[in-house]
């Protein structure tokens, strides 16, 4: 016998692809060939499984060894094709049983001792891989860190992988973690004085999952707000907990049993550039947006963001994706999060401030503004005024109505349902075409509706982000009927647009 086959996998962007790891020996001089598009990590494996069989005692073919790494037309990245490229070595040489090899599926990077080594690529393939086959990879300090979807063994070793194939030994089973972990959030909402109306729409936009802008003058609490909606936002599901850190891990981010389950908090500096918000590099690495992946992506001091940056969060807030195309292929990131960003009214920051006088001309007040185009305000469904607060409210005692973040997490995760079990998704991923079929107005409602839509020139997708934000006011007071009171404090949320 002189060929044999491997099953493995190769990762671009969040999908673990299959790839099949061909191996033929044919007589002549002695050369390993590496075919399949295989990038430099990859042609460097066979220097690292020539020594690492050798090292194990096994006897290496005195023929060509042709690895080709299938399909040929997929890039294939990464170290951790070494564990069955060796494997393939030896069943094509007869060493070992191909019916056995046919059982698993294998990634791991090889030491020239024979130890397999564990990177950040192998996890995510780990996580998320969904085939029926079970994955031998290497071992982790923590497996109860790893939320998987499918059967793992660890090994340490080659050998071990061997003993394993030939019955000899037995590996054991990964026990993956897979029971929801509720941690209690670090922060409290009850915490922060004032603000009523501000901590209200962070209750609404963490029940329908809105986009939400405020603006107010410097040290009015509007980073401390957004700090604190990630405390009365819903844990993770097992599904999303994997998405979320496939996305981490091939940022090389580490993440533990606790993380793995509370969604992401991402607050990149205004100096990021375009590349590190929205990704890229090659090979493509994921950027912000797809860090804050079914979390929260809060942008500070919107405004001191560059106008390209800004932009390029356009299709991201509404595809939830974002794609990064290269000369050979294209690869698709996750990016649906929920995008919280803060601003000062005009550069000194005392624009209409009772208490401040502005030193900003008109036309710097205009050029400040001008950074945040039409386009992207659009997309933001709640827009707020942050005002100072005075300090007898600073020093009042009295306790908040509206609770812990605790019990208002416990409202959110009921509404959230709701939503689910009405539409198969939350308020804020609705198109105009379910918003018209799921949401019911009253006939005074929709007429105020529409009349305020043409006094201050509201957009049809403005329009529609008035609709979102209504519909879960009305689940949030267990209302099926969107109401005209629902609809005026959905516009009340939307009114800062006509100022810029």
């Amino acid at each position: 016998m002189n060929y044999a086959n491997v099953k493995s996998r190769v990762l671009l962007g969040v999908c673990a692809h299959a790839v099949t790891v061909e191996i033929h020996l044919t007589p002549g001089i002695p050369r390993f060939t590496i075919v399949g598009l295989p990038e430099t990590a990859v042609r460097e494996s066979k220097d690292r499984v020539l020594s690492a069989l050798n090292t194990c005692g096994f006897k290496l073919p005195a023929k060509k060894i042709t690895v080709n790494l299938a399909p040929a037309d997929l890039p294939k990245q990464g170290s951790h094709f070494d564990l069955a490229i060796a494997l393939g070595i030896l069943a094509a040489n007869e060493q070992l049983p191909q019916a056995e090899l046919d059982q698993y599926e294998f990634i791991g990077e090889l030491s020239l001792s024979g130890e397999l080594k564990l990177r950040d690529n192998m996890l995510a393939i780990a996580l998320a891989h969904k085939e029926n086959l079970p994955m031998i990879l290497p071992s982790t300090d923590d497996p109860s860190g790893i939320v998987s979807r499918s059967t793992l063994y660890g090994a340490d070793h080659l050998n071990a992988v061997i003993a394993h194939l030939k019955k000899q030994a037995t590996l054991s089973r990964l026990e993956t973690h897979n029971t929801l972990l509720d941690t209690p959030h670090a922060l409290d909402i009850i915490n922060i004085k004032g603000q009523s109306q501000a901590k209200h729409a962070l209750m609404l936009a963490a029940a329908g999952g809105h986009s939400l802008l405020m603006s107010g003058p410097p040290g009015t609490g509007k980073t401390m707000l957004a700090s604190h909606l990630a405390s009365i936002l819903p844990p993770m599901k097992k599904d999303e907990a994997i998405e979320s850190a496939i996305v981490r891990l091939l940022h090389h981010n580490v993440f533990d049993n606790k993380s793995a389950w509370q969604r992401p908090f991402r607050s990149p500096h205004h100096s990021a550039s375009h590349i590190a918000l929205v990704g890229g590099g090659n090979p493509p690495r994921p950027g912000e947006v797809s860090l804050a992946h079914l979390g929260i992506l809060f942008l500070d001091e919107l405004p001191e963001f560059t106008r390209a940056t800004i932009n390029a969060l356009r299709q991201p807030i509404e595809d939830g994706r974002i794609t990064i195309a290269r000369a050979s292929h294209s690869v698709d990131f996750p990016a649906r999060f929920q995008l919280i960003a803060a601003m000062n009214p005009c550069p000194c920051g005392y624009y209409n401030d009772p208490e401040h006088e502005c030193r900003c001309t008109p036309a710097q007040i205009q050029n400040y503004l001008a950074k945040i185009s039409g386009p992207i305000l659009d997309r933001i469904d709640m827009q707020i005024h942050v005002p100072r607060i005075s300090i007898d409210e600073l020093n009042a005692t009295e306790t908040d109505t509206l609770g812990h973040s605790v019990y208002i997490r416990e409202q959110v995760v009921k509404v959230r349902e709701k939503q689910l079990s009405r539409q198969g998704k939350i308020n804020a991923q609705l198109n105009g075409e379910e918003l018209n079929s799921i949401t019911v107005f009253n006939v005074e409602a929709k007429h105020t509706l529409d009349e305020a839509a043409k006094r201050f020139k509201l957009s049809i997708r403005s329009y529609h982000r008035v609709m979102r934000v209504a519909r879960t006011i009305a689940d949030w007071q267990s209302q099926d009927t969107v109401s005209k009171a629902h609809v005026l404090q959905a516009l009340s949320y939307r009114l800062l647009n006509t100022v810029f």
